[in-house]
């Protein structure tokens, strides 16, 4: 039996841009026949994985980048300081080679010359920190054996790896199935993007020059989002292998998506807000997202688009668990409405609740 927990957040951002597309605009997805405002799940996970680094300890987590063999390397000089960084650089890039990590020479900044060449992974590699510095000790020990590179570079996954995957197309014996998965998040009703026309005044002009040194517009909606995600504990449990507390990496995992925000344009609307309401069931049947409380946009009200959002969620759900005769093993909320459908308390409780229960069932399966 596997265990799921989902979280159900709803969100109102002001005038913002907090994930835009490549002419610039804000990210939108037509969703029940209108025009919703979307931020895309790369861009939530991007902005929690940032919020991992002040919630997760460095030996927790890993990077992901064509230059891994950079990290490789710090942790070389390390354990050796009479290798230099870049022989470290090249030692860690054969180890990657040699395992079937697939590499290339590139430019560095565009320059032509060939001492400014440099070889990189083709793709990006995510590797955990704990990894790297088995790498780095298999590379001093004068290791040859590529099995034990390849098993270096397979045990030991960081906190990141196993919420969010890893996929190394040169060896699939490397990759890792994501134990979490977060949807894009959309508007609970239709938006339509505006333009904030704007100029700069140039502080060192002549006083009888009333012109602006700088034109230019800026796209940007509000909306209120309804944003989900889920992780598979049980999955969890077996990716970390007892190498962290699972238990709290949930937790902390339920945390960061709450409270993380992508910084798109951050500087210039300064869109930081919480959720005005939260959900968070545990199932052990199957992950459940409730977006179809909102395939109807939720049309304006005296209160705003929150207050009828949540009742929306509220029905909705009422429905789906009704009909599938599959209510949620425990259910936790913050917001008023929400009350019907679940617990209400504090979101420093909610997660305190929420660990005390994932505890209690892994005590019980035990």
């Amino acid at each position: 039996m596997s265990i799921y927990v989902d979280i159900h957040v709803l969100q109102t951002v002001p005038p913002s841009c907090v994930n835009r597309d490549d002419m610039g605009s804000p990210k939108t997805a037509v969703y029940g026949g209108t025009r919703r405002a979307r931020v895309s799940s790369q861009a939530w996970k991007h902005a929690m994985r940032k919020d991992f680094k002040k919630i997760f300890s460095v030996e927790e987590l890993g990077v992901r980048s064509r230059e891994v063999a950079k990290q490789i390397a710090k942790e070389i000089v390390a354990i050796d300081s009479t290798i230099s960084e870049e022989e470290g650089i090249k030692k860690a890039t054969k180890a990657l080679k040699d395992v079937g990590i697939k590499t290339e020479i590139v430019n560095k900044k565009d320059n032509t010359e060939e001492n400014d060449k440099i070889e990189q992974t083709k793709v990006l590699l995510f590797i955990s920190n704990k990894q790297a510095k088995a790498l780095a000790k298999l590379i001093c020990d004068g290791v040859k054996d590529k099995n034990a590179y390849k098993k270096a570079l397979k045990d030991n996954p960081s906190v990141d790896i196993a919420l969010f995957g890893r996929m190394a197309a040169s060896d699939p014996t490397l990759n890792y199935d994501a134990a979490a998965q977060v949807a894009h998040a959309i508007s609970t009703h239709t938006i339509q993007n505006e333009y904030d026309y704007f100029t700069a005044v140039d502080d060192l002009q002549d006083d009888d020059n009333a012109g602006a040194g700088h034109l230019g517009t800026v796209e940007f909606n509000s909306s209120t989002l309804y944003r989900y995600a889920n992780v598979n504990v049980t999955e969890l449990l077996k990716a970390l292998d007892n190498l962290y507390d699972a238990v709290d990496v949930v937790k902390k995992y339920v945390e960061a998506f709450v409270r993380s925000m992508p910084t798109g344009k951050e500087n210039t609307f300064a869109n930081r807000t919480f959720p005005d309401a939260i959900y968070v069931t545990v199932r052990n049947d199957q992950p459940v997202n409730l977006c179809g409380a909102f395939e109807k946009p939720v049309r304006a009200s005296e209160e705003g688009y929150v207050a009828e959002s949540e009742n929306k969620l509220v029905e909705y759900a009422g429905k789906v668990y009704d009909n599938f005769a599959a209510k949620p093993l425990a259910a936790f909320c913050v917001g008023d409405k929400l009350a019907d459908i679940a617990e209400k308390m504090t979101f420093p409780e909610l997660l305190e609740r929420l660990e005390a229960y994932l505890r209690e069932q892994k005590t019980a399966e035990a």
